[in-house]
């Protein structure tokens, strides 16, 4: 009975997450460019607050599952479109532009934020976002660190609009400085965040950019395991309320789930027939978590972060976009 009744308290707020997912899913197919995920969140606020009805507390057993638990099963489920292999076939060439630029991410989300005084988790989800793989970088320290809801909304954010900005200006500044397909391909893999608009970039550029831009950038994603191994150790001993780190802490379940998704992919256990349905099931279950945290967010805590999140987002895309050609013109 009481399990019976737990179920039924999550029902009603998963029916509504997973209309505003499917309503972002179509909308993400008709506008690439955004993508079904940010859709979810930015989805999920407005119908919050265009429905106060939503944000009764009979809802929010159910926006809690799809913001953690679903989360976590939706960086396993993408897991299988990883393949270990990905980092030998990018060469080592590309390798210390990758590191490079994930050092000064990271590096510069701890001093930027420091002078520009974002702090936190804030700082870390924007660094994680901008050095590794954007959304999915997000989404997957947010697993381990638990921040506010405020917080990821902030940095998905501040990683959508410069999504944007990469897109539109990227190409453009290829073709002027001559750079290569390959060379492109490299450049907007590892400063440019999310997949979908590394593919927007590199595939408008023309040549093999974007075949070379989906490896650099599939490979970069593989750095996310030690950072959040890393970050899972820290946030266990932020929790001052434990005496020990319990394993599961130190190495989350869904980390360990994602692991082993991409060692089958990588032994050829996981059918080429299925990448396609499993990418996109992954790609649902990130847009219904979003949806959940966006339909439990307050719009008033985005805007009391005020702007400087979205200046340390801007000046870390620039920092890194500007390493990348650095080191490439270095290993050259």
């Amino acid at each position: 009975m009481v399990a019976t009744a737990a179920r039924t308290r999550l029902v009603p707020g998963l029916v509504v997450v997973a209309v505003v997912a499917a309503v972002a899913t179509v909308a993400g197919r008709l506008v690439p460019l955004v993508g079904g995920p940010v859709f979810g969140i930015v989805l999920g606020v407005l119908a919050g607050m265009l429905l106060p009805a939503l944000r009764h507390e009979r809802f929010g057993a159910g926006y809690s599952i799809a913001a953690r638990p679903v989360l976590q099963l939706s960086i396993v489920v993408l897991g299988t479109g990883l393949s270990l292999q990905q980092v030998v076939r990018v060469g080592g060439e590309s390798l210390p532009v990758m590191l490079g630029t994930l050092a000064v991410a990271l590096g510069g989300a701890w001093l930027l934020g420091r002078l520009l005084g974002v702090r936190g988790d804030t700082q870390i989800l924007i660094g994680v976002g901008t050095g590794i793989c954007g959304a999915s970088a997000i989404a997957a320290t947010s697993a381990v660190l638990r921040p506010r809801d405020a917080d990821i909304a902030y940095a998905l954010g501040t990683i959508f609009t410069f999504n944007i900005a990469a897109v539109l200006i990227f190409p453009p500044l290829g073709h002027l400085m001559g750079m290569s397909p390959q060379e492109f391909g490299l450049w907007a893999g590892t400063a440019v965040n999310d997949t979908s608009s590394v593919v927007a970039a590199t595939v408008g550029y023309g040549g093999d950019a974007g075949s070379a831009g989906i490896v650099v950038k599939l490979t970069r994603a593989l750095t996310l395991i030690p950072i959040v191994l890393v970050l899972a150790v820290f946030a266990a001993r932020r929790d001052r309320a434990r005496a020990r780190l319990p394993w599961h802490r130190m190495v989350p379940l869904f980390l360990i789930g994602f692991l082993l998704a991409a060692g089958l992919n990588s032994a050829g256990m996981i059918p080429a027939a299925w990448h396609e349905p499993l990418a996109a099931a992954g790609t649902f279950l990130v847009t219904a978590a979003l949806a959940g945290i966006g339909l439990s967010l307050d719009p008033g805590q985005v805007r009391a972060a005020g702007a400087r999140p979205l200046l340390l987002g801007g000046v870390l895309w620039i920092a890194v976009a500007a390493s990348s050609l650095g080191l490439q013109a270095l290993v050259r």
